[in-house]
């Protein structure tokens, strides 16, 4: 039953500290996926993110917990286990499982207490070091584990007829368990076997009451029953063994095992009783948790190098745009300039693909139809997967429209073209396929982290070589390819994968060896949303601006000369800023009018955006315009999309940033805001 703590609930409610604001931290569907209640906490103990599991279970709100102390729902792990919490949390964080033998309590919000065991996971985020603690109420069984144990002490003092009504007692309890629980000798013969048992492994108790427990064990792990049952011979226990366990028809199932001794009236150990869960929804769940870490760190590298490396491109564009203006068109070195200006283009493409994989990549998303743009496309997949290949496409929907980047949207199949022609050295099929597809809340579960709703479904087959699970599991990391050296730059599907994820879409790839490869795209159905607008724009004569002020704010000191020098052969006069600070400085002491501030999205000490919310204060009228190679985080604390600020993706041509300069200056209202 469950203990009344006087009071705790009130306490509880009480001095209650601030909400702290930590955004997504970890992917929701996932946390929500893993049937334990998940609990997220720094390495203070403070809970910063839980699931709806966690809410179920401790009968708080969400927003009741988040900010609190881990204390708040398992007070009996500090009071009585305080080094767990500082290996666990501070010291080593590591994975682990903590309640056998720990006596864990969880505090419900009504102050009553219940039996738990907690597993203990580290995970990095940017915003530091967390740990999940998956936490689960073993209320059933503990009652479970005491039933038995009395009704074995009780066992040794009755009569035959009060030996029968325990024994039918002990096997209505072990048989009213969700879990497999299985006797056996210390042979490892199967002496009982209970209805959790049958509908876990499949086979029925006549099937296997006398047969041996290996029966249950992967061919692969020939050493692991002998090892355990050598250790219950020791008068051991094993508690929470992870392992694997294959049932009647073949499937391989993660569980988790706590086995322990059976004694007989004598003390002595006469066989071993086996408790086993099904985990493998919860161990799958966990991987894929993982690997969208390991994503999103990757992601990170790849979007920090490309953004150190748009810097050095814009360098060498901007020197090519002003040497180009300064020789003839038949001097010879203007060859070599051109030379310059294609590979810097070259480069630029390369970390284009690095930033859409990273997702941050600032995109120019459009309501437009996918049948529309695949059937642009299909004019230039037909030479490229040559006259062997055999392109069709399958419209379903008479429209499908999504709200994406059209450019982005080409190069997912594009990229996924070139991968199929390579996979398809003689020939065979190359197949476009759309479709509208809605996904209810219970199939979002099962397959996270999607979310319920109705999405466009494209579809990108070939009847090619096909992969095996392990290419398969790696084929999104940004440079890992199968094909030889000086083939390939590994960035392909890595590519696909984070414009997929940046439009909000979901990818899945099936793939066996000799039977092709499917890539299936998720993307959120824009139908409810008005018609693709018309994207071309009449080019506007860019004149010269003659007493036109701008503050530069720039901390690369080479790509700021140079911009500089650009900008004053338009007629503009340039004030310089080394950085988001030096900006500010020259902002708040100066009277003189700023038209507009050209400014670096990340620099030192204070980002763009930030300086430009700032310069909205002094200077109301103040235009802004932004350029970046790379603006991380700030994609997601600053819509770039829907500012009205526009933004010069580096590395940038001289004609586009006077055009976007240009376009500021003549728009109407504020500047900065």
């Amino acid at each position: 039953m469950p203990r009344k703590t006087p009071g705790r609930a009130k306490r509880a409610r009480s001095s209650r500290p601030a909400k702290t604001t930590v955004g997504k931290l970890l992917p929701p569907r996932l946390l929500e996926a893993i049937p334990d209640a998940i609990v997220a906490v720094d390495q203070k103990g403070t809970i910063v993110q839980i699931n709806s599991q966690t809410e179920e279970l401790f009968r708080y709100q969400r927003d009741e917990l988040i900010g609190r102390s881990i204390e708040t729902l398992v007070p009996e792990r500090f009071r009585r286990h305080h080094h767990h919490h500082r290996e666990g949390y501070v010291e080593q964080p590591k994975i682990r499982r903590m309640g056998a033998g720990l006596d864990l309590y969880g505090v419900r919000r009504d102050g009553s207490e219940f039996p738990v065991e907690i597993s203990l996971s580290p995970v990095s985020t940017e915003q530091g070091m967390l740990v999940l603690s998956a936490i689960r109420d073993i209320s059933d069984r503990k009652k479970i584990e005491q039933d038995l144990r009395r009704a074995h002490e009780e066992l040794a003092r009755r009569t035959d007829q009060q030996l029968w009504e325990y024994r039918t007692q002990l096997a209505s309890i072990v048989d009213s368990s969700d879990d497999a629980i299985i006797g056996k000798t210390l042979d490892g013969v199967i002496t009982s076997w209970n209805r959790g048992a049958e509908r876990l492994y499949g086979y029925t108790r006549e099937e296997m009451i006398g047969k041996s427990i290996t029966r249950l064990v992967p061919k692969d792990r020939p050493d692991e029953i002998p090892s355990i049952l050598q250790r219950i011979r020791l008068g051991e226990s094993v508690e929470h063994y992870e392992s694997v366990r294959v049932t009647k028809d073949g499937r391989h199932l993660e569980v988790s095992l706590s086995i322990s001794p059976i004694r007989d009236s004598d003390g002595k150990i006469s066989g071993a009783s086996a408790i086993g869960r099904d985990i493998t929804n919860q161990k799958r769940t966990e991987s894929q948790l993982h690997q969208a870490q390991k994503m999103e760190a990757v992601g990170r590298l790849a979007g920090g190098i490309a953004h150190d490396f748009n810097n050095v491109l814009a360098i060498i564009t901007a020197c090519t745009e002003l040497l180009r203006d300064r020789i003839g068109a038949q001097d010879v070195s203007a060859q070599f300039i051109g030379n310059i200006r294609e590979a810097a283009n070259r480069g630029s493409t390369l970390t284009k693909q690095l930033l859409a994989f990273s997702r941050r990549q600032v995109v120019q998303p459009l309501v437009l139809d996918v049948n529309e743009r695949l059937k642009e496309v299909s004019k230039l997949l037909r030479p490229l997967m040559g006259d062997d290949v055999e392109v069709s496409m399958t419209l379903k929907p008479a429209t499908a429209l999504v709200e994406a980047d059209p450019g982005q949207l080409d190069q997912i199949v594009l990229n996924l073209a070139v991968n199929a022609r390579d996979a398809m050295p003689r020939g065979g099929r190359f197949m476009l396929e759309t479709a509208i597809v809605e996904f209810d809340e219970t199939f979002a579960r099962e397959h996270p982290p999607m979310a319920a709703g109705k999405y466009v479904q494209l579809s990108v087959s070939d009847t090619g070589s096909g992969m095996d699970a392990v290419t398969v599991s790696r084929i999104f990391e940004p440079f890992f390819t199968t094909k030889e050296v000086g083939k390939g730059t590994g960035l392909g599907l890595a590519t696909v994968y984070g414009i997929v994820r940046q439009s909000g879409g979901y990818i899945w790839v099936y793939s066996e060896p000799g039977h092709g490869t499917t890539f299936k795209m998720y993307l959120p159905s824009a139908n409810h949303k008005m018609r693709p607008a018309s994207t071309s724009e009449a080019e506007a004569p860019l004149p010269k601006r003659h007493g036109t002020t701008i503050l530069l704010a720039e901390d690369d000191n080479i790509m700021r000369q140079l911009t500089r020098r650009m900008l004053e052969e338009q007629g503009y006069t340039i004030l310089e800023a080394e950085d988001g600070q030096a900006a500010l400085k020259y902002v708040e002491s100066t009277r003189q009018k700023i038209d507009l501030m050209l400014t670096d999205v990340m620099m030192r000490g204070l980002s763009g955006p930030e300086l430009a919310r700032r310069l909205s204060t002094s200077h109301p009228n103040t235009k802004v315009v932004y350029m970046s190679g790379y603006t991380g985080d700030l994609i997601a604390q600053h819509d770039f999309s829907h500012s009205g600020i526009p933004l010069l993706e580096k590395p940038f041509t001289r004609v586009a940033m006077l055009k976007a300069i240009h376009e500021a200056l003549e728009s109407s209202g504020s500047g900065s805001g």
